[in-house]
């Protein structure tokens, strides 16, 4: 019983090794694309603990709006860092007018921050979503161009809007520019907020 016991965590961990290895090319890839111009980074907040925000919110009062926490900060932070890491040392950023937003977008330390009303929740409003979606599409069409990054700070309502995916507190979501259209290339984790 014993010998089988170790020869099933052999098995499951060369299991979890392969899959570590055949993440790691396609990770590779997606930094590549993001780093040649023609591809767009939609990134989510870092972790602010909550699900929306209060009733009092304001858009120019952070202290009525979910904030990062101390640990999405560090996220925050770590996720610039993985940009440089994978060659990406500076980008143009555009960033949500929410604070969780603003304030991920500045602590990756890839440039200069600019607000964008586009990227901003549509949570509490459901029927801002087409033209929420369009206007980061033309942002992104007018953006993107050879050699430069782009990023885009924003929500997860958004994120799923433009890509289908469900994004986790700092995954980053690689998006394709074709044309005047996005399309989803695969996302990149932002790493546990700790």
């Amino acid at each position: 019983m014993r010998t089988l016991t170790r020869t099933s965590f052999i098995l499951a961990l060369l299991q979890a090794t392969a899959g570590l290895a055949a993440e790691a090319p396609a990770q590779s890839g997606l930094w590549a694309a993001l780093r040649d111009g023609r591809h767009v980074a939609l990134v989510r907040h870092a972790t602010a603990p909550g699900v929306g925000d209060p009733e009092n919110f304001r858009v120019e009062d952070c202290s009525t709006q979910r904030n990062l926490s101390k640990a999405g900060r560090r996220q925050a932070q770590a996720i610039g860092e993985r940009f440089r890491a994978n060659g990406i040392a500076r980008a143009a950023v555009y960033s949500s007018q929410w604070c969780r937003c603003l304030d991920t977008a500045r602590l990756l330390g890839l440039g200069e921050v600019m607000p964008f009303a586009g990227l901003n929740s549509f949570f509490r409003d459901s029927g801002r979503e087409a033209a929420s979606s369009d206007a980061v599409r033309a942002l992104a069409v007018r953006e993107s161009r050879p050699g430069r990054a782009l990023v885009l700070v924003t929500h997860q309502v958004n994120i799923t809007a433009l890509s289908g995916v469900y994004p986790a507190p700092g995954e980053i979501v690689v998006m394709r520019v074709e044309g005047t259209t996005l399309q989803a290339a695969g996302s990149l984790p932002g790493g546990a907020a700790n």
